[in-house]
Formats: structure tokens, sequence, C-alpha cells
């Protein structure tokens, strides 16, 4: 047999191999799930990831006739539970479920036990909401101008809450001191339902909490909001005014929530699972929860979710460059 014979047939072959792969792919995706679906949410109980991820858990358990079920990995910034899904084998029956705090991490971290870049994949966002600066309700700061005049007054002493090192909250209360020209001391928390209590109580002046996971004290009178930090009022909360209408235009910045799932994670199953949770944004069920917690749904297809990542991650490097965090 001639040396073109015997490469023709080898293409034949090794095409038959890739259709005959593509096709088991394909196969795979449409069968997928057919069994328990496991996301990991590196985050405690109650945190703003935690309550999104739970709703369209539920949403999501209904659609595919397959349990979905949320385990809270806290610890170490995220990067515990991260870790979990890094690992895991990639066939899309464990995901990971985080908040910003995914693009927060490689601008507080020296070495990652991960490459965000590389060791995960961008699947999809849950929805965005803002943070609220809550204060202690019976506290001595009325509004933003009261904290930031005593701040100045005070630098170096008066102190803020986060839900830990390199959370999204953490920079984003220092994107606030950057704004506001105003040093602060920081106190980082497990999570944010331990920095709202230790603010409620006045150990700590405020916390940039997310407003999903703060609404239930703020209507029950139990933390005072000083401002939200969206350009605009929530419509879950419209008494509260935004911190940019308080004379501080340019201050903007949101909390969001996403999906993730391993690298080798095959293209047609994450194809899937973000059709299908963008599809879940339209349950009524699901819009009523996300509404009621200040939640706005943003679908975004994976490629448009990947990029919004990589914008995120670039946003917070500068905030912690300008904030002379050493990398930990």
């Amino acid at each position: 047999m001639n040396q073109t014979l015997k490469t023709g047939k080898c293409f034949v072959i090794l095409g038959a191999f890739f259709s005959l792969c593509f096709l088991a792919t394909l196969a795979n995706a449409q069968n997928y799930p057919n069994r328990t679906v496991k996301m990991i949410v590196p985050l405690t109980t109650g945190s703003g990831a935690d309550i999104a991820g739970r709703v369209v858990a539920k949403s999501l358990t209904e659609t595919w006739k397959q349990s979905v079920i949320i385990e809270n990995r806290p610890g170490a910034g995220g990067l515990i539970g991260t870790g979990v899904v890094v690992n895991s084998e990639p066939d899309g029956y464990t995901l990971l479920v985080q908040s910003a705090s995914y693009a927060a991490n490689p601008a507080i971290y020296k070495k990652l036990p991960y490459d965000p870049l590389k060791s995960l994949i961008d699947v999809v966002i849950l929805g965005q909401t803002p943070y609220v600066m809550v204060t202690a309700a019976d506290g001595p700061y009325q509004s933003i101008r009261d904290l930031v005049i005593a701040a100045k007054s005070k630098p170096g002493e008066i102190t803020f809450a986060s839900a830990g090192v390199g959370s999204s909250t953490h920079l984003a209360a220092e994107y606030f001191n950057q704004m506001m020209g105003i040093k602060l001391v920081h106190v980082p928390y497990k999570g944010s339902p331990e920095a709202i209590q230790d603010t409620m109580s006045g150990r700590t002046a405020f916390y940039m909490a997310p407003l999903d996971t703060v609404i239930g004290q703020l209507k029950g009178g139990k933390v005072r909001a000083l401002g939200v930090t969206s350009k605009t009022r929530n419509a879950a909360v419209p008494d509260i005014p935004s911190i940019a209408e308080q004379g501080y235009p340019n201050f903007e910045i949101g909390l969001w929530f996403g999906v993730w799932a391993p690298a080798g994670t095959p293209a047609a199953i994450v194809k899937k699972i973000n059709a299908d949770i963008n599809q879940s944004m339209q349950d009524p069920e699901v819009k009523n929860a996300y509404d009621s917690k200040g939640i706005k749904a943003t679908p975004m297809s994976p490629t448009e979710f990947s990029k919004f990542v990589r914008d995120e991650m670039s946003k917070y490097q500068k905030i912690a460059k300008d904030a002379n965090i050493e990398p930990q």
C-alpha cells in the first residue's frame, strides 16, 4: 500500500474516532444530569452566594428532576471550598458557587492553590446586588458625612468589618476608604453573619453588607443603613439613598455571584448548565425570591461571563494596589 493510501486511511480513522468522541460527549450532555449535582459554596450559610445558590438549586432540582444540593465549605477566604471543586472530576456534578470574592482573591493572595484563569471554567453569573453600608442602629453615625468627618478626625482609629481578608466586602470597604480619603482599621470575620452581628453591637463602625444578607436586619430596624453602593436606589429598599446621591456621584461598586466548573468539563455540559440557569431566572419563584433580597438577574453566556470575571479581577487588583494591601 503506497504512502498516500496509508495517510488517507489514517485520516479516515482519526475522523471516525473524533466523530465518535463528539457524539459521546453530546450524548453525555443530553443525558446530563442523571444523578445528584453538588454545588460547593466556600462561604458560610447565610452569605450572599449561599442565598443565591439555594434559590437557583431549588429551581434546577425541578428542571432537571435530579437533586441539586448546596454544600458549604467555608474557610481561608473561600480557598478551601474552591480547592474541593478544582480537584473534583470535570463532569459537571461538582460545581462552585462563589461571590465576587473569586475575582478579589488574586489581588490579596500572593500564591493561590489554583490558577483562577485556568483551573476553573466560568459558567454563568447568578445575579448582582449592591452592598449596603450598615452601622449600629443606636450608633453615632447618622450619615455617610458623619462617618467621613469622624474618620478624618481620628485617622487609623475607627474600625470596619469584612467577611474575611480578601473577600469582596473587604475590598469594597477599601474602595470606599480610598474614595473618601480616609484611613480605617480592618477587622475580618468568618463571614457576613458574624460581621453583621458585631456591627449591630457597635464593635465595628460599619460593614459593607451584601443587601441580600442584611435585608432582614434592615427591615427589622436592627441596623442603620448609611447608603447603598449602586448608582441609584434599590427597589427592595427604596428608602435607602445611594452613596452617590449623598454628594459622592462617582461612587459605585457592586456584588455578584456566579458558577464555575472544574477545567476539563465538556463544553456541551457547560453550555447546558449556563442555558438552564439562565432559563431558571424566568421562573416566577426565582424572580420573587431575588426581588425580595434585592438581587438582579443579569444573564450572560459563558464567554460574556468570562470577560466580566476578568474585568472584575483587574478592578480588584487596582483597589488592592491603591490601598497598599500587601498580598499574603
